[in-house]
């Protein structure tokens, strides 16, 4: 009789597991694609994020799908990531929070004017734009906190408005020796977050001839075709001792725009309203000049009966994190003849809320666990008039999270121990009693 011979049964072993990490890695690749809530990141001088995502830095995680998600509650430093995760902004890509010397790439740079740009991914109201620097005798083993920072921003730009998917902004950075890191902070204005993107740098010399010498203010500002809701500035332009690159534009103490030309058709005013405005010019050192003259004007106001409904609201996405029964919605603001007075947001053809004409945020709660859902935004004028419907953002909320035991301050716990604290799950990395999780490195988030 003859015998029946079988393939080496290890080699198939090992065949059939490679096949299996491969495929996971490809579903991994496409679940990070997918749900990316694109926003922005400095890529110039790149960050440490950016040069993750280009393969510069290596073993950084998950973030090299997403070097622009880098979010966490604005306000820093009263508030902001926590000590230790302020890199990884507040832990989600925790490799980014791993710190020496030697860890990560530097970006040669020198004290003085520099430009920071950032890649806006989707781009959003914005209240300012902030830059912090390390203490001269940081300490570049440690992980990075507070401490490792001069808590005063050497750059601090206000803004009213809403930015394009590129955006500069021209700093005078502080004289240093050696590696220090750059701290940048975009804080949206009509939520609780901001993006942190920290700048690995190695300074290669001193100040250098640092142009200290501000513009001369922008002359002759004058206003002129002014309808209900725009008008078209103009002005003469200020002299500078190496070069203006640009102009902020102020109503009263407000910036609301930016210009690098001499005229600027400002848009989305309110009908029947008194402006103020002034013009300051500002050089490649980030040095301001003194505001122009001022020129004023009312907005016309609109007359007969309003038919015209406003435009559809766009850009409608996830901002920040969903949860089993949460999904959080934002979106541009839409523009309209008179003034938008609200939106409606629709869960696939069901209206399900309504909020305020400066509202543009809203979170959908309610919802079930492992779930596909559609929303859609409508604006609202005074007239009642509803524009077209946004675009679609289809969302699959995450499935529940297991239940643990409530967190018991007067319980003692050792490493694998697990526990929900404020709607949050935590594993033990070792034994604790009386740490508080979220704020002790003993307890890591669970996914």
């Amino acid at each position: 009789m003859s015998t029946l011979s079988l393939p080496n049964s290890n080699l198939i072993k090992k065949a059939l597991a490679g096949f299996l990490l491969a495929t996971l890695a490809i579903m991994a690749l496409f679940l990070f694609e997918s749900k990316a809530s694109a926003h922005g990141y400095v890529s110039n001088p790149s960050s440490r994020a950016d040069l993750c995502a280009k393969g510069t830095n290596k073993n950084c995680g998950l973030i090299i799908y997403e070097p622009y998600s880098l979010e966490a509650a604005k306000g820093f430093p009263a508030a902001g990531p926590a000590d230790g995760k302020i890199a990884s902004a507040n832990g989600l890509f925790a490799p980014l929070d791993e710190q020496s010397a030697t860890r990560w790439t530097k970006v040669n740079i020198s004290a003085g004017p520099t430009t920071f740009n950032w890649t806006l991914k989707v781009p959003h109201a914005t209240a300012s734009w902030k830059y912090y620097i390390t203490k001269q005798n940081w300490d570049p083993n440690a992980p990075l906190t507070r401490a490792s920072f001069d808590l005063t921003p050497f750059c601090n730009v206000a803004y009213k408005g809403q930015p394009s998917n590129s955006y500069s902004d021209t700093c005078n950075v502080p004289s240093r020796t050696g590696y220090q890191v750059i701290l940048a902070v975009w804080e949206i204005s009509d939520t609780g977050n901001a993006f942190y993107n920290v700048i690995d740098v190695n300074f290669s010399g001193g100040s250098g001839n640092a142009d200290t010498t501000a513009p001369t203010a922008p002359a002759s500002v004058s206003a002129s075709n002014v309808a209900s809701t725009s008008a078209t500035l103009s002005w003469n332009a200020a002299t500078d001792n190496v070069g203006v690159t640009n102009y902020r534009i102020f109503n009263g103490s407000t910036q609301i725009a930016s210009t690098s030309a001499l005229t600027y058709n400002l848009t989305g005013l309110a009908s029947n309203t008194a402006y103020n405005i002034t013009v300051k010019a500002v050089d490649a050192a980030g040095n301001v000049s003194p505001a122009s003259n001022a020129a004023s004007f009312t907005t016309q106001a609109v007359s007969g009966s309003d038919t015209q409904a406003p435009a559809a609201p766009t850009t409608l996405h996830v901002m920040g994190t969903s949860t089993s029964t949460t999904i959080p919605l934002m979106w541009n603001a839409s523009t309209d003849n008179v003034a938008v007075t609200g939106y409606q947001v629709f869960k696939g053809s069901t209206l399900i809320a309504t909020v305020s004409g400066s509202t543009v945020a809203y979170t959908v709660s309610g919802l079930t666990a492992n779930t596909a859902y559609s929303f859609t935004v409508k604006a609202v004028d005074a007239a009642g008039n509803v524009s077209a419907a946004s675009n679609v953002v289809n969302v699959t909320t995450p499935s529940a999270p297991a239940a643990y035991p409530a967190w018991n301050a007067s319980t003692s716990y050792v490493g694998g121990s697990k526990v929900s604290y404020n709607n949050v799950n935590y594993e033990a990395k070792w034994w604790t009693q009386g740490e508080t999780p979220g704020n002790a490195d003993v307890w890591k988030v669970l996914p």
